[in-house]
């Protein structure tokens, strides 16, 4: 627990969001205040470590406490914060509800965080738990439930008479990425268009402004046909200090202005992005990162004194003189923390008890790597529609990408191993459609964005794609048939306007069988055990010119 955080609570409550008047605590005239904003985003339920040892939230605790110590010692203040998406990734969490990692979010004291797209995924009921668990703020100005505001806005922490206000943010794009059945009554509202509302009141009560954002680090804010995100932000509204960011689950480490360092190192120096004087941060995924970014404050000006990413046990492979090859850390060991273990140990141990139990097996990799998977038809997904076709008797199957979030590696196969690649919960839905439907339904399919969740995988259709269009369709070995009626297979989510797919609830053969994505994974592994790789790979099937 932060040893300030009793009394900026107490202090806090000057300018809390509704408060008529600015708050008469302010910073003293010609006062240094050093001030160190922690940070991390994009969890995704990885409250323990992986296989090898890295990140988890009692490694993290260690280096959170020890930077907190550091900095009151020598008489500074600090903030730790998070940019969004806590739920959903890692079996042990999604079973859970993601309890075990908000509990340690807790006992690492943050004192803020933005909410992510992926707090939606459950239903409302889960994420009222979730808030009620949580002894910190979720903040999200543009999110509104029949037209009130979901969340707070902001809050504003005084630190030392210093006041900082820290404002959330959520992408837009959430209304087409969760299950529009978890969000009735919502709106996400342009957070451009809001945080330009909201900004200048926040300046009114605080010294220095910060948005704590789940939209995106998107270098030169090209962010194609995404919602835009923190460079739009900083570039489009004036006023803003520091944007904590996520949701694009990448090192905002700069090469030089504007041009991302995509091959980012862990342990070497990172230069921030800065915007329209915005400073811009975000610590990759999973907690493989804790971000500090040490400020200093005197009479107006904020200035950045220095920035790093302290990576938690990342490792890295080295070759020795033999050939053989070892793991070794990036940097110094960081050893766990012992009360926080002792609290995540029962979650972690009922997790591995339901889900360790093999079901099959696979010969090779089965590709389903975020970064393949959005971009190029994979075997995985092959696998997938493959199953939901043989549940279903479906001619074809189409598969959002984003809802392929892992890959099989070689060996044998467990149910953690399912639900690391489908961890929704989606139902499975079936249309019967005719050749011309079928058609309408591949065109819309084809047309969405290489790099994107809603990129189309397909398996039982061999297709030509021409800038976006159709130009063949083969279904069971003869081109489709405009007369002819095909039943389609997807996921509830694509069929109820998910990731920006033709909404499909009202078609007269909508059907919603009620069988679990995950599970049918699952029996169509246990089934074909052991799995050949090699019959999965999509070859030419989809040819995009």
């Amino acid at each position: 627990m932060n040893p300030t955080r009793p009394i900026l609570i107490a202090l806090a409550t000057l300018a809390l969001l509704g408060c008529a008047a600015t708050s008469p605590v302010g910073p003293e005239k010609d006062k240094i205040y050093n001030i160190t904003i922690l940070h991390t985003n994009d969890h995704h339920g990885r409250f323990w470590k992986n296989s090898d040892g890295e990140y988890g939230m009692a490694a993290r605790k260690t280096v959170i406490d020890q930077i907190r110590s550091e900095v009151s010692q020598a008489g500074g203040y600090s903030l730790l914060l998070d940019g969004g998406d806590v739920n959903t990734g890692v079996p042990e969490s999604d079973l859970q509800d993601a309890v075990p990692d908000f509990k340690g979010m807790n006992m690492l004291g943050y004192d803020a965080m933005a909410v992510g797209n992926h707090e939606f995924d459950k239903p409302k009921s889960v994420l009222k738990m979730q808030r009620a668990l949580v002894q910190f703020p979720m903040l999200a100005a543009n999110i509104f439930e029949r037209g009130q505001r979901m969340f707070p806005a902001y809050k504003v922490f005084v630190l030392g008479g210093l006041r900082v206000g820290v404002m959330g943010l959520t992408t837009e794009d959430t209304a087409k990425m969760s299950s529009p059945d978890s969000l009735q009554d919502i709106e996400f509202h342009s957070p451009i268009t809001e945080a330009a509302k909201v900004v200048p009141e926040l300046r009114a009560r605080a010294d220095v402004v910060i948005a704590a954002t789940h939209m995106g680090h998107y270098e030169n804010g090209n962010h194609g046909t995404q919602a835009p995100g923190d460079v739009e932000l900083a570039r489009a509204v004036n006023g803003i200090d520091l944007v904590v960011g996520g949701h694009t689950q990448n090192p905002a480490c700069m090469k030089a202005e504007n041009v991302l360092d995509r091959e980012y190192v862990p342990g070497t120096d990172c230069k921030p992005d800065r915007q329209n004087g915005a400073w811009i941060v975000q610590a990759h995924e999973w907690g493989k990162y804790v971000g500090r970014a040490d400020f200093q404050y005197r009479n107006g000006e904020f200035k950045l004194v220095k920035y790093a990413l302290i990576p938690i046990n990342l490792m890295k492979s080295v070759k020795a003189a033999d050939g053989k090859t070892s793991l070794v850390p990036y940097t110094s060991q960081i050893a766990e923390n012992q009360e926080m273990l002792t609290m995540l140990t029962p979650y972690q141990e009922f997790g591995q008890q339901k889900l360790l139990v093999e079901i099959g097996s696979t010969d090779g990799r089965l590709e389903g790597d975020r970064a393949v998977v959005r971009a190029k038809p994979a075997s995985l997904a092959v696998l997938i529609g493959r199953a939901l076709m043989e549940r279903t008797k479906a001619d074809f199957a189409v598969v959002n990408a984003g809802g392929v979030r892992d890959s099989f590696v070689a060996g044998k196969l467990t149910y953690k191993d399912v639900l690391k690649v489908q961890p929704f919960g989606n139902t499975t839905v079936t249309l019967d459609l005719s050749g011309k439907e079928v058609m309408d339904y591949l065109n819309a399919a084809a047309k969405m964005s290489v790099g994107a969740g809603s990129f189309a995988q397909f398996a039982g259709v061999n297709l030509v794609i021409a800038g976006g269009v159709v130009t063949s369709a083969t279904i069971n070995g003869a081109p489709l048939d405009p007369g002819k009626t095909y039943r389609m297979v997807i996921n509830n989510f694509m069929a109820t306007g998910g990731d920006g797919y033709p909404k499909l609830t009202g078609h007269k053969s909508f059907v919603d069988t009620g069988y679990v994505d995950a599970d049918l994974l699952r029996a169509y592994i246990t089934a074909h055990s052991p799995l050949k790789a090699a019959d999965y790979d999509p070859g030419d099937a989809v040819v995009r010119k």
